[in-house]
């Protein structure tokens, strides 16, 4: 009963999993399909954003497409325990989201074309849950790294509300903060549709195009 509640409510901070001092399991090196570093350095004025839609298998797979987007990897954040594993985030104690790291080329793909990826295909209104995956970790979010992000992600929520509200829908629920520590996700999750094509991508979305 306890986690069954906790998938629809944040933890408090001091009652999330303990967690570990060092990540349990090992990254692979290289992304899947664009073969670039997962962990490696971000190239000198490539920028870094973080985005949760749900679960990160199909979230990742849209941001990969898009050309000038350098690397991707699936992790969790925002919650309070370090290190987590899979089962520990699924069970909402830790208060973590899934979400994706997009290593991008601002002279290539502009930030707020990242954003219409990412207002498009999920649905920022649905609270702790994207279609049938209900749970905390299934939460909107758009972390920002730097002071332009935050000031695109907060113009670009503003301008989507409006178009949603004229479409008869509801309020934005996308959590909106500097980044959080990033925690990597185990190896299979990482580019998990380019080695299972066919595997699960439930997405929700609203229909509802960013104006342009």
């Amino acid at each position: 009963m306890l986690f069954s509640r906790a998938k629809t409510h944040l933890p408090e901070a001091d009652k999330t999993l303990a967690g570990r001092s060092a990540r349990p399991f090992a990254v692979p090196d290289r992304h899947v399909v664009l073969g670039t570093p997962l962990e490696g350095p971000v190239p000198d004025g490539y920028q870094v954003a973080y985005f949760g839609m749900g679960c990160f298998w199909g979230a990742e797979r849209r941001f990969w497409q898009v050309p000038g987007v350098w690397s991707t990897a699936v992790g969790y954040q925002g919650g309070g325990t370090s290190h987590p594993l899979y089962e520990e985030v699924c069970t909402g104690m830790t208060g973590h989201d899934e979400v994706v790291r997009v290593v991008y080329d601002p002279e290539q793909v502009s930030f707020a074309d990242l954003l219409t990826v990412f207002w498009e295909t999920h649905d920022p209104t649905q609270g702790y849950r994207q279609g049938n995956d209900v749970g905390t970790q299934y939460r909107s979010a758009a972390y920002w790294t730097t002071d332009e992000q935050r000031a695109e992600i907060e113009a670009s929520l503003a301008t989507y509300q409006e178009a949603l509200t004229r479409a008869g829908l509801g309020e934005i629920t996308t959590e909106v903060r500097s980044a959080p520590v990033f925690y990597y996700a185990e190896e299979y999750h990482q580019q998990y549709l380019a080695k299972v094509p066919n595997g699960y991508d439930c997405h929700a979305n609203t229909g509802v195009p960013f104006p342009a």
